[in-house]
């Protein structure tokens, strides 16, 4: 036999494997692995003090995600629209999220506070992604440890970061010249 003939067959094998294991993680997380995640939160949550709820986003199957969801609160930032009435800001506090791929892995993705109309929302972070076999208990710990530092670490924000500008300049586009070096004629002396 052909060496590129025997080359090419390996390959279409392993796609056959790599497709059926989508359709195996799909049938794993339908008929025990949700349910596995959301008793892993559910005990975390217990254990440990932490306020949040746990939701099931089910609008497109094949892509169903568990989201541990801090919730929301005044983030003490208000607009003063007149005396006596202030438009307060709304701050999302957080979450984790395990969501099924396209492929039947599962990705976990740190979705960082924000507040509404100050600034841009942070991109989520991704953890990890995991076949349902590799994700075991530990890992929930892991999870929510590094969710913790990382809403933790934005909450006390500070200058400690270079190039990291917040102020209502920078959120609300008030600065023309954000990124700008400043020209000869703009140095004082």
């Amino acid at each position: 036999m052909n060496t590129q003939l025997y080359n090419l067959q390996r390959k279409v094998k392993q796609y056959k494997e790599v497709l059926q294991n989508t359709e195996d993680y799909r049938q794993i997380w339908e008929s025990e692995f949700k349910a596995f995640i959301i008793k892993q939160l559910e005990q975390l949550l217990e254990l440990t003090g932490l306020e949040a709820k746990i939701e099931v986003k089910s609008q497109i199957a094949g892509l169903e995600a568990i989201a541990l969801d801090l919730g929301e609160t005044k983030s003490g930032i208000y607009e003063v629209v007149s005396k006596d009435f202030h438009r307060h800001l709304v701050k999302n506090c957080g979450g984790l999220i395990y969501q099924q791929l396209f492929n039947g892995k599962i990705i976990v993705l740190i979705q960082y506070p924000f507040i509404e109309n100050y600034g841009a929302p942070r991109p989520p972070k991704t953890v990890a992604i995991y076949r349902p076999e590799e994700l075991t208990e530990p890992f929930f710990i892991r999870h929510l440890e590094e969710l913790i530092t990382e809403i933790t670490n934005w909450e006390d924000f500070d200058d400690d970061e270079p190039n990291k500008k917040i102020g209502f300049k920078f959120n609300f586009g008030l600065n023309p010249d954000m990124g700008r070096e400043p020209l000869m004629s703009d140095e004082k002396e």
